[in-house]
């Protein structure tokens, strides 16, 4: 399994509203990816942040009479908040109001410039304030944006960067590596953007003042989008591009965004990247929007659904699960909370739980809660089974597990965890040990300690998507908490016998409304 350094990223989060389901579905999936590549020993660098400039930011904060400095503080805690709420592990968060982004775009503006990308001009073009994007009058459908967001037509002095210059350079980029954008869907839908031809873009505006100045231009601030995308070289040191952070984790592994920022990412960045002679990143994952019990979600509505409600109400495990596991991550999804009470029981109280409470159970209730002995009794043909599924099938097939986590194949990955799951309770229904500790107590012995070896790799693979919850059924194990990498599935990790087992708690219980 490669050991290479990854670094993760979401994208950084703008800051004119609170958080919401969609900024926690992004935010999740990029904590998945994070905690499984620190498992796997992968050095790991996880960023998310916010996105604190732009016009929108500057008419929200007149809306509110306040400073707009003053309503980024405000709302840009909202987004730390989020994660810890989602128990995000991130290693850094970024807001572009910091002095260290503010340098790093201007010095990227200052390399553009220099390479001849960037000149002046004016720009007359239909602008939408809530996507902060020029549209051409083709892209409109009924006059407003593609988005559904309101234009206004907008003429004022701008520098320009020259993206008409690397269309087939970045055709050539995509087509030397076919896995920078995923899905394929929205490779197809980029490189079809691309050929219909680039225009040149504008990255300044002087109608607004809320933003990086640009150097040597102080009546111009940087077009939101140059600005925002360095934020993930920021984050690295840069300009300092001999420091450690730059040097062991550019270019970044992912950057995972929504599926209506990916031309921003996957034409823009690797265009401003390689013009600046920087490496573009290795892959971007534009993921699906998720409706909320079969509506479009928006606050006219009032069907916005808040990450912490979802804690409170369901758990935090249970939320994460759902979100990583309800659709295959990439394509759109509906949020209900039907749904979410339905996979709560059936997958998680129903099978994992279920079998860690009913192992775990008997093992305190007949071994004197020790981890029982297995060589009492000769090893069957189902118990190797047993045991060559939770320590082998899975666990030694690292690459193809690894390649399925590069590629966001979450539910993929919970699915085949799931089904180990199944199998042992498959195992311990047909073993009966119940009725083998009448018959056979040292057979119960033996099934026991399958099933709780089984529990014990199956919480170490479901540790990036339910950590507190794997954490919870490995302490009931008594696993050390430095043998709980994916190393350790191997065999000569397996449980003691004879280890002192804690009382067992519940891990999974199951979810029942509340009566009105």
């Amino acid at each position: 399994m490669t050991r290479d350094p990854f670094y993760i990223t979401t994208p950084i989060y703008y800051v004119n509203d609170k958080p919401h389901i969609g900024h926690a579905y992004t935010s999740v999936a990029c904590d998945v990816l994070a905690r499984f590549m620190r498992l796997a020993n992968r050095p790991v660098f996880f960023l998310t942040g916010t996105d604190e400039h732009g016009q929108k930011v500057e008419k929200s904060a007149h809306a509110a009479g306040i400073p707009p400095q003053a309503f980024v503080d405000e709302v840009s805690e909202h987004f730390r908040e989020l994660t810890q709420v989602m128990h995000i592990s991130n290693d850094d968060f970024i807001r572009t109001t910091e002095e260290r982004h503010i340098q790093a775009s201007q010095a990227i503006w200052k390399q553009l410039m220099a390479n001849g990308d960037i000149y002046e001009d004016s720009y007359g073009g239909w602008y939408s304030v809530r996507d902060e994007a020029f549209f051409a009058e083709t892209e409109l459908v009924n006059g407003k944006a593609p988005t559904g967001a309101e234009v206004e037509w907008v003429e004022e002095p701008s520098y320009f960067f020259r993206l008409s210059a690397w269309q087939d350079r970045l055709l050539a980029f995509y087509d030397a590596n076919p896995d920078f954008i995923l899905p394929a869907a929205r490779r197809n839908e980029v490189i079809s953007f691309v050929k219909g031809g680039l225009k040149d873009l504008s990255i300044s505006r002087t109608t607004f003042s809320w933003g990086v100045p640009v150097p040597g231009d102080d009546k111009h601030v940087m077009y939101v989008w140059l600005d925002a995308l360095t934020n993930y070289l920021t984050a690295l040191g840069y300009p300092d591009e001999t420091s450690e952070k730059y040097q062991t984790f550019w270019p970044a592994s992912l950057h995972m965004v929504g599926k209506d920022i990916l031309r921003f990412h996957a034409v823009y960045w690797p265009a401003f990247l390689m013009s600046a002679q920087l490496p573009p990143p290795k892959r971007v994952f534009a993921h699906g929007w998720w409706t909320i019990e079969g509506e479009k979600m928006s606050k006219s509505l009032g069907n916005v659904v808040a990450p912490d409600h979802l804690v409170e109400k369901y758990g935090l495990d249970q939320t994460r699960y759902f979100l990583m596991r309800e659709v295959p991550f990439g394509n759109d999804g509906n949020f209900s909370r039907q749904s979410l009470a339905d996979r709560i029981n059936s997958d998680l109280a129903n099978n994992i739980g279920n079998l860690a409470q009913r192992t775990l159970s008997m093992i305190a209730k007949n071994c004197d809660g020790k981890v029982p002995d297995p060589h009492k009794a000769g090893v069957r043909p189902q118990d190797k089974d047993i045991l060559e599924l939770v320590q082998v099938t899975m666990p030694q097939t690292p690459d193809s597990i690894m390649d399925a986590m590069e590629r966001c194949k979450f539910s993929e990955v919970l699915g085949n965890i799931l089904g180990m799951a199944s199998y042992a309770n498959e195992y311990i229904d047909r073993e009966a040990p119940w009725t083998q500790k009448k018959v056979a107590p040292e057979q119960m012995e033996a099934t026991l300690y399958h099933l709780a070896e089984a529990i014990r790799c199956i919480a170490i693979m479901i540790q990036p998507f339910v950590p507190d919850s794997a954490a919870k059924m490995l302490d009931q194990l008594a696993i050390p908490a430095n043998e709980r990498r994916f190393e350790h599935l191997s065999p000569d990790f397996s449980l003691k016998p004879g280890t002192l087992l804690p009382k067992p708690e519940p891990v999974f219980p199951r979810f029942m409304e509340e009566a009105a």
